[in-house]
């Protein structure tokens, strides 16, 4: 496990975001460290996730069977950055589950797809910010939602946006107002592929 999934999973655990400087502190480690480690993809070792629960007075791993039930397993795809600006998207086979408080997710069902992904750009702040993690339920043919932001492709690129539907066009707004309004006319309303609907973001703090 590396040190952001275990900041996910503390954040999760708790209730309330966890920065960088929470998680040094509870490794008895600078700030700097955390960050550095990060950017290299450190793996945490026993010894660490011990501190962690030792500092937080949680189990991270074995929940009991009443504390499990509300929580759900989710796949993060650790290299998927879906653009909240000009639009881009790298996928990668590479995935963990990360445990999620299923109070955090908007309208959750077990019968329901999500993954994580990570959101890139600024054109959704401050809603979603760059390196925030988004939930995804995935797209199972229902109607676009107004004003509900989703995760779509168009035109081989990957974007996530505010869609309203007008009576001949699909409407796509950011949140940033820095960016113009953009309209799909209804013809080709066909290119538009809807991957799925943000149902929860987890913020990145520094």
């Amino acid at each position: 496990m590396r040190l952001d999934e275990l900041i996910v999973i503390i954040s999760n655990r708790i209730n309330m975001p966890v920065n960088q400087s929470l998680l040094a502190e509870s490794l008895g480690i600078t700030r700097q460290t955390v960050s550095n480690r990060i950017k290299n993809e450190s793996e945490v070792t026993v010894s660490e996730l011990r501190r962690v629960e030792e500092f937080f007075k949680i189990n991270l791993f074995n929940c009991g069977a009443d504390e499990g039930a509300d929580i759900a397993y989710i796949d993060y795809y650790t290299d998927v950055f879906a653009s909240c600006g000009e639009g881009s998207i790298v996928f990668s086979s590479e995935k963990t589950k990360l445990p999620i408080a299923v109070s955090m997710i908007s309208g959750y069902s077990k019968n329901k797809l999500y993954s994580m992904i990570n959101a890139s750009g600024n054109s959704m702040a401050p809603t979603i910010d760059n390196g925030d993690k988004l939930i995804v339920e995935h797209w199972n043919g229902n109607q676009i939602q107004d004003n509900k932001i989703y995760v779509f492709c168009y035109n081989n690129e990957f974007f996530v946006k505010r869609l309203s539907k007008n009576l001949d066009e699909i409407i796509i707004k950011s949140d940033n107002p820095e960016y113009r309004v953009r309209t799909i006319s209804e013809k080709s309303a066909s290119d538009l592929i809807l991957i799925g609907k943000i149902v929860a973001t987890i913020k990145q703090l520094d």
